[in-house]
């Protein structure tokens, strides 16, 4: 067995909304698929990835370096020992022949989103959701059937003040949800301490709300934002300062005892490794956000999850960035501690299988082999012209 062809095309993600830092309306996005020579009911197999909101589509570096690597290796250098599969861990390897360590960025998108179309394909070959293949793989078996999940709204949108902001938060909580999150650091401090007693007012307790500042604060201003948010007893404070700046996050544990969240923009084990050497980050209570898609995907994730086990982490303080049906998948079948949702944006990539409700704040799965793409109608839709 072997891959035949990798196609890429970039489409866009644009959406009239902004966090702290960016607005998205230039947005874009890679969709991969990985054709295979297996055939199933009539057809080859083919596995189809795509990178996380909040980075660009990788078209140039996934054409001109990873897929000519994997497509020119020797197919059985790719395979598991059987023959009978890919080896994701193969094909990784041979995406990141003749590359530096460092620059992790752009370069781990890219790969990431292979990746992600590599595991797709393996599953279906395997004829197994990936949800369970991962869990027979590596967990024995033993596979969460529902995932927590919460929804992430609350940007700022133009001309939209704090009683649309309620509705949109209102909307979540009738989808089934029963934490949501919010946008702070793009106005002014006081500005955002009305519009987070806003959505309280909605959501009912601090518990079911989190705050994301995506690394907009110095030291000074994330304390500030600590001290105004420690009354509310929140879910979590996300991403107060840049976040390579682990010396910031450790301060602020200082200064704020409740849950903190980071991780998203880490993009690879050694990153994330630094991250809990060296940033404050709390085993008992703090959230790793981590995003498999854009951090050299599944195979780099695996890494992770092995390094913070030997630091003294349970998977379950995991929860990671894109709300996305890969990411999904992983926590069930690795027993992470839920996934991010965006049941309003970032559409058709973000949300999950189409007729799957949320019910009090967990998610189940498609049982189909693959990550369940073809069950998200829009989504799947926007990988037809991948294949011709």
């Amino acid at each position: 067995m072997r891959i035949i062809d990798i196609r890429e095309r970039t489409v866009p993600i644009r959406s009239q909304i902004r966090n702290a830092f960016i607005d998205f309306s230039q947005m874009t996005c890679s969709t991969v698929a990985v054709v295979t020579d297996v055939m199933r009911n009539g057809r080859p197999v083919v596995g189809f990835g795509f990178n996380s909101n909040g980075r660009y589509a990788q078209g140039a570096m996934i054409r001109e370096r990873f897929v000519p690597r994997v497509l020119s290796a020797d197919p059985a250098s790719l395979q598991n020992e059987a023959g009978d599969n890919l080896d994701p861990a193969k094909v990784w390897q041979a995406m990141m022949r003749n590359e530096k360590p460092g620059g992790h960025g752009d370069r781990s998108v890219a790969v990431g989103v292979i990746d992600m179309a590599v595991w797709d394909a393996v599953a279906k070959i395997a004829e197994k959701p990936l949800y369970r293949h991962l869990a027979d793989t590596y967990r024995g078996g033993d596979a969460d059937e529902r995932v927590f999940v919460y929804a992430a709204g609350g940007y700022y949108y133009p001309e939209k003040g704090n009683s649309a902001l309620q509705d949109e938060m209102r909307r979540y909580l009738d989808l089934g949800y029963s934490t949501v999150k919010m946008k702070i650091g793009g106005e002014s401090l006081e500005e955002d301490r009305r519009r987070i007693e806003a959505v309280l007012d909605v959501v009912g307790e601090g518990r079911r709300l989190a705050v994301d500042a995506n690394g907009r604060f110095d030291l000074e201003t994330a304390i500030a934002y600590a001290e105004m948010l420690k009354p509310y007893d929140l879910r979590w404070y996300e991403e107060a300062g840049d976040p390579l700046d682990y010396e910031l996050q450790s301060r602020l544990a200082d200064h704020y005892e409740g849950s903190m969240a980071t991780g998203e923009n880490l993009f690879s084990m050694q990153d994330a490794r630094n991250l809990i050497r060296y940033g404050g980050m709390r085993p008992d209570r703090d959230i790793l956000q981590f995003d498999p898609a854009l951090s050299y995907g599944l195979v780099e994730y695996l890494r992770t999850l092995t390094m913070l086990n030997e630091h003294g982490w349970s998977a379950r303080q995991c929860i990671p960035h894109g709300g996305h049906q890969f990411a999904l998948s992983i926590a069930a079948g690795l027993g992470l501690g839920g996934n991010e949702s965006y049941p309003d944006v970032f559409q058709p990539f973000g949300g999950f299988a189409d007729g799957i409700a949320v019910e009090d704040g967990y998610v189940r799965l498609p049982q189909d082999p693959g990550i369940g793409f073809e069950r998200k109608a829009n989504l799947w839709e926007a990988f037809q012209p991948l294949l011709g």
